[in-house]
C-alpha cells in the first residue's frame, strides 16, 4: 500500500501543473491581455485578406512544453496573418461573425467555472440562462413561451434540428418519402441540403420556387406547384422561406408564405441565421410580418448579434416532434428524472455534452442593454445603401435594392466580355486584401457580393474598399494587373 501511496503522490506532482499557481494565472492575464489589446488596436492596419496556398509549418502538436509567450507568438505569426481576418471590419465578403469583446468575456467566464448547460439537474443557473436567452428570442420573434429552443453551434445544426422536428411531426418516413415534397428558393442555403441528407430525407421531392426580380419567392408559383403535386397524389409537407438569403439577402414574403402553408396543413420554416435579427430596426420590420407564423425559425447570433462564431439558435413550437428524436436516457441519468424535458438543452438537440453558449450572449445584453446592437443594425443598412450609391458614381451596375444588408455589383465591360473582365478584377482585389470582398453567380451573370454586417465596418472601411475597387480597375484598365494563377 506504501508503495501505492507514493506512486500517486508523484503523479500528483506532476499532474498539479495543470493547475497554475495564482501568480502563473496573473502572468498568464498579462500576456493574453498584451495579445488581446495589440490584436484589437491594430486590426484596421491589417490586411483583410492574405491568401497561403503553401502548407504552414511549426504548428504540429509535439507533446513538449513551451512558454505561453512562445505559443502566442506562433499564432501571431502562423495563424492570424492568413486567410479572411474575420475579427475585421473589413471583412464583408462571406456574411461574417462578430466578436465582440464582451462575449470573450463570457466565455472566459464559462470555460474556467466549467458549468454544463446539457441538463437542468446538473447547472440549473446554466441552463436558465440559456432559455431566459432563448425566452427573449420568442418575445421578439412572436413565438410562444411555451415553444422549444436551443443555442446551437450555428445555422447548420439549428436548421438540422428544425427539419427533423417537421419530418417527426408529419411522420415522413418509409415509403412516405418519395412521395413527399418540400417547396424552397433555390437561393436556400446549402445546409439545408446537407441536413436533408442527414435526416435520411436524401430522396424527398424537391421544389424549387421561382423567384421575383428582387429574389424572392413568387407566391403564386408556390400555390400552383402545390396543387399539382396533390392531384398528382404526391405528399406536401414543407415549405421553407429565407429571411435574408446568403447571396442576396432577400426576404422571402412571409406572411404570404405562412397563409398558404397554413391553407395546405405544410410545416412552415423560416431561415433566419442572418436576417433575421433585423426585425429589431424599426424600418425594417415590415419586412418580417408573418415571421410568427412559422412553425420553426432559425437565428445565428454570431451574425446579427455580433457574437463570436460558434453560436446559432433554434425556435420550434412543436415540443412533442422535438423530443420524438431528442429525448433519451440512460441507467446513469436516472438522477436527472423529474424536470421538464424542454428545460435541458440536451433532450431538445443532438448534443449531449454542450458549451454554456448562454454566456457569450446573456452577459454582452446585460452589459450592454439592447439599444448599441440595434444601432450597429440600422448603421450596416445605411453604409450598404452609401456603398452601393458610391459604386454607381464609379460606373459600376448593381443588383436590386437590397432588403437587407447584402448585394452584388458588377462592371458592364463594353470591350469584351464582362464575366471574364469581373472575374479578373476580383482576383486582384483578393491580391490586394485590403478589403475581402467574395464572388457569385446571379442570373448566369459574375458579380461581386458585399456582406456588411461586421459590428467593426464603419463608413472608413467602406471608403477603403471603394478606394481599393477603384486602384483594382485601374490597374486592370491599364493593362499594368499581373493576375497569379
Amino acid at each position: 500500500m506504501e508503495e501505492l501511496i507514493q506512486r500517486i503522490k508523484k503523479l500528483e506532482e506532476i499532474s498539479e501543473e495543470l493547475e497554475p499557481t495564482e501568480k502563473q494565472r496573473e502572468n498568464y492575464h498579462h500576456q493574453l491581455l498584451e495579445f488581446s489589446n495589440g490584436f484589437i488596436n491594430t486590426i484596421h492596419e491589417r490586411n483583410s485578406f492574405l491568401e497561403r496556398k503553401e502548407p504552414i509549418s511549426g504548428l504540429e502538436v509535439d507533446g513538449q512544453k513551451k512558454s505561453l509567450e512562445k505559443i502566442i507568438g506562433l499564432y501571431n505569426e502562423k495563424v492570424t496573418p492568413y486567410g479572411i481576418n474575420p475579427a475585421s471590419g473589413g471583412h464583408i465578403g462571406y456574411i461574417p461573425g462578430g466578436g465582440i469583446f464582451a462575449s470573450a468575456i463570457g466565455d472566459y467566464i464559462a470555460d474556467v467555472s466549467n458549468e454544463y448547460a446539457g441538463v437542468y439537474f446538473g447547472s440549473p443557473g446554466a441552463v436558465t440562462i440559456e432559455n431566459e436567452v432563448l425566452d427573449w428570442m420568442k418575445d421578439i420573434f412572436g413565438f410562444p413561451r411555451s415553444s422549444v429552443g436551443n443555442l446551437t453551434s450555428g445555422g447548420s445544426i439549428a436548421n438540422l434540428i428544425a427539419l427533423t422536428s417537421a419530418r417527426d411531426h408529419h411522420k415522413i418516413k418509409g415509403e412516405k418519402i418519395n412521395k413527399s415534397v418540400i417547396y424552397l428558393s433555390p437561393q436556400t442555403h446549402h445546409c439545408i441540403d446537407k441536413a436533408l441528407r442527414i435526416i435520411g430525407l436524401e430522396d424527398i421531392i424537391l421544389r424549387y420556387l421561382e423567384l421575383d426580380e428582387s429574389h424572392r419567392v413568387k407566391i403564386d408559383d408556390l400555390q400552383q406547384k402545390i396543387n399539382a403535386d396533390k392531384k398528382s397524389g404526391l405528399n406536401p409537407f414543407l415549405v421553407i422561406a429565407s429571411a435574408g438569403t446568403t447571396d442576396t439577402g432577400a426576404v422571402d414574403p412571409l406572411f404570404e408564405i405562412g397563409k398558404t402553408a397554413e391553407e395546405n396543413k405544410l410545416w412552415f420554416h423560416v431561415d433566419g441565421a442572418y436576417g433575421g435579427f433585423f426585425i429589431l430596426c424599426e424600418n425594417k420590420k415590415h419586412l418580417f410580418r408573418g415571421i410568427e407564423m412559422a412553425d420553426s425559425l432559425v437565428i445565428d447570433p454570431h451574425k446579427g448579434l455580433f457574437l463570436p462564431y460558434g453560436t446559432g439558435a433554434v425556435l420550434i413550437k412543436d415540443k412533442t416532434a422535438v423530443l420524438h428524436s431528442h429525448h433519451y436516457t440512460a441507467n446513469y441519468m436516472q438522477d436527472t428524472i423529474g424536470t421538464d424535458l424542454s428545460m435541458s438543452p440536451a433532450e431538445v438537440s443532438p448534443e449531449l455534452t454542450k458549451h454554456f453558449r448562454g454566456l457569450r450572449l446573456w452577459l454582452p445584453l446585460q452589459l450592454h442593454g439592447l439599444e448599441p446592437f440595434i444601432a450597429c443594425l440600422d448603421e450596416k443598412i445605411l453604409l450598404t445603401e452609401y456603398f452601393r450609391h458610391q459604386l454607381m458614381e464609379m460606373g459600376f451596375e448593381v443588383g436590386p435594392a437590397p432588403d437587407l444588408s447584402v448585394s452584388y455589383f458588377w462592371y458592364p465591360y463594353k470591350k469584351g466580355n464582362p464575366d471574364e473582365y469581373n472575374k479578373k478584377l476580383m482576383k486582384l482585389i483578393h491580391e490586394d486584401g485590403r478589403i475581402f470582398l467574395s464572388s457569385s453567380t446571379i442570373g448566369g451573370r459574375f458579380v461581386i457580393r458585399m456582406a456588411i454586417l461586421s459590428f467593426r465596418t464603419k463608413m472608413k472601411i467602406i471608403d477603403k474598399a471603394l478606394e481599393m475597387i477603384k486602384d483594382c480597375s485601374i490597374k486592370l484598365e491599364e493593362g499594368k494587373a499581373v493576375i497569379k494563377n
